[in-house]
Formats: C-alpha cells, structure tokens, sequence
C-alpha cells in the first residue's frame, strides 16, 4: 500500500466503547435460572442465540492532519474486544498517512488483507465497516457534502419506517404496544417469533385483528427453524396476510432459503447478517428472497451500496436493518438509504431510538411513519458531550 504526498492525510485512529443503557431488554423479558447465573449474556432458547445483558457499540473516531474527524461505528454487542483489536491492531497501521478521499480504494486495500485467509466477514468485516463508515465521514466533510449525495444525490429526506419487536410477555401487550404506534401514525410491524409465546398464527391473527386490514404485519423467525418447519409455519400465518417473512431458516441454508421460497407464496426477507455483496449474491442468484436488509453495522458504507445496487439489478426491495447501536451507522444507513432507487422501508428499533437521540447533533427523529435523514455533511451526525461521557477510549 503507496502512501501518497495529498494534502490531507490520516493522522490518528481512536476507539472506544459506548455505553448504550436500556430500560428494556432486547425483544422482551428474561427468564430462566441459567440465564440470571451469567454475568454478561444471557441465551433465547428459541433461537439459541446468545445476547448482552447490558448492550454496547464500538465506536471509531478516524482523524486527519487537517483536523477533519469522522465516526465510524459497529457492533459491540458481543465479544467486542475482538473486533477492537482487528481495528487497532491491524487496520491502524495500513489507514495512517492515507488520503481519506480515497475510501474506496483504502476499504479495498484493508478487505485483501486477509482475502486469502477467508477473513472477509464476521468481526473482521464488522471492524472493516466500522472505518469505512468514518473515513466516508471525512470525505462529506472535506468536500461540506452530505454522504448520500457522494453516493449517487439525494433521492429523498424521509423513509417511511415500520416498528420492530414488541416485547412483551402477553400477546394482548404485545398487540397494545402496536397499537399505539399506529395511534402515532405508523402503519407498517414486525413481531419476533421467538417471543409470539402462543405461535406465529395467532400472533399474526391478533395483530391483524387489533391493527385492521390495511396495516402491513411481518414475522421474523430469526433463522431457527429447519426447512419443513418454516414452511408449515409460514403456511399457518398465511390466512393473515403476512407482509413478508424475515430469516426462516439457517442463514448459511441459501439452497434451504431457495426451497422455501419457492415452496410458499410468501415474500422472503433477509440480509442483516451479510458483509459483502458475494453474501447477497449467494442468495440472490437463487432467487432464494425478495427483499434485502442490509445492516449497516456489518456492511459499512462501500458494500451497503453494493448490496444495494446488486438488489436493484434484480428488480429486489431493499428495507434495510436498523443498527443497534448509538445512531452514528444509523445515521450512514438513513444517508446512503436518501440515494438509493429501491428503498422500501428502514427498520425502526423503538426500544432503543428514544435512548440514543441525545447521544448525537443531526436530529434524526422518526415520527408519523417516517425517519428524517441528517441534513449535515457526510454521515450528517456528531457525537454530543453526553455520549462522549459514556465513550471509553481503548
């Protein structure tokens, strides 16, 4: 890798934690006496997976010799040390004294670090989208443009959102929780079915039955089931007119994926768990979905317009999902979502937005069914004091 004689060049790397404190946990209550013996995470039986009792994000402040800072940001929910230490110990040394405009051209270079190792997803990708989303930052702000408009122009300034999870012990909760939303002029619901304790049915039933007929009603099924079982599940909620049907098998089953695809009439979801645009090509070139959810924490900037315009070559939707995090790859989600041609909707977590809309400028607010996109230079957000005094420098 040429370091070249520019007239701004990448000076520091920075990386912290982010402290991102939550009155509710993440889909709904815990139970189980093994979960309440551990420490840091606890299990969903459901879905077997394993998530943080107290949730954090990592956090990447790149800057200039000009003094030009951008943020970057990606899961730190769990084994997050991981991921900090590819960033520092690996990236730092190949990012310092290179032109940020090039961002294309440095993602590339950090990507075929380890190509030949098979290192191109998981933490690594994770830690990869972390900077590219901060050093496309620096090039908004070195060229005072806002990120969507480097991406193509700006195609829109609101997104219509729907409301993800209701977590709630009871079904009738969690049909209360729906419907004050669409009291606040929301119209579009996912329900996650490990916590639909009465079955994917009748929760789709309820809801339906609380919501009316014109209300759109997903079912994410969070990759648990084999493949005759996600058909017979989806075959049951059917009578209720499913929106769509998010992750309904084993995310590495992409022939799986194909088989139910074809096999129902349901439309297929997925796409939060990808990195790369060869993740959706494995699945698209099947014709295995027909909406694709890129997760900016996971893609970074480079490769969510990748996925994207690869979508768009199918004639596929893109709803991308919401980032989990303190709003700063929320913020590049809804900016490269402003350009894209086939945005659908954007995934709102109302659990966790209200907790971080004072942790950044921007006012990224979601109101009345609809996100707002930052206004400001490249990812449109900045870190406020009150999220800084939660930063923890690594």
């Amino acid at each position: 890798m040429s370091k070249e004689n520019n007239s701004d060049k990448i000076a520091k790397v920075e990386v912290y934690y982010v402290s991102l404190e939550q009155n509710e946990t993440y889909l709904g209550p815990v139970s189980g006496e093994e979960n309440l013996k551990r420490e840091e995470y606890f299990i969903r039986e459901s879905n077997r997976t394993v998530y943080p009792k107290k949730n954090k994000s990592i956090v990447v402040r790149v800057l200039t010799e000009n003094g030009i800072e951008g943020w970057g940001e990606t899961y730190g929910l769990v084994a997050g040390d991981a991921t900090v230490a590819i960033i520092k110990n690996l990236f730092a040394d190949f990012i310092i004294g290179r032109n940020p405009l090039d961002v294309i051209t440095i993602y590339e270079d950090l990507y075929d670090l380890m190509r030949v190792r098979a290192y191109h997803g998981g933490f690594y990708h994770d830690a990869l989208a972390a900077v590219d989303i901060a050093i496309w930052d620096i090039y908004g702000k070195t060229v005072k443009q806002p990120l969507a408009r480097l991406l193509g122009g700006i195609r829109r300034t609101k997104i219509p959102a729907y409301v993800s999870g209701l977590p709630k012990s009871t079904i009738e909760e969690r049909c209360e929780i729906a419907s004050n939303w669409q009291k606040k002029g929301f119209n579009a619901f996912k329900f996650a079915l490990p916590m639909a304790d009465q079955g994917g049915a009748e929760e789709m039933k309820q809801l339906r039955k609380t919501l009316g007929e014109e209300a759109l009603i997903a079912c994410d099924m969070h990759w648990a089931r084999t493949r005759g079982e996600a058909v017979s599940l989806i075959q049951e909620m059917m009578p209720y007119r499913p929106w769509y049907i998010e992750a309904p098998i084993y995310n590495e089953d992409f022939n799986g994926l194909s088989w139910i695809a074809k096999k129902t009439n349901a439309t297929i979801a997925v796409g939060e768990e990808w990195r790369t645009v060869y993740d959706a090509k494995l699945r698209i070139d099947l014709e295995a979905c027909q909406i694709v959810q890129p997760e900016m924490g996971h893609t970074g900037i480079t490769q969510f317009m990748r996925i994207a315009n690869y979508a768009h070559a199918h004639n596929l939707l893109v709803m991308p999902h919401a980032t989990i995090g303190s709003g700063i790859f929320l913020a590049a989600s809804l900016q490269a979502s402003a350009a894209v041609q086939n945005i659908a909707f954007h995934e709102f977590q109302h659990t966790i937005f209200p907790e971080f809309t004072s942790y950044n400028t921007g006012n990224i607010t979601c109101e009345s069914g609809f996100f707002s996109v930052p206004s400001g230079n490249g990812i449109g957000v900045e870190p406020t004091e009150e999220m800084k005094s939660k930063m923890t420098l690594l």
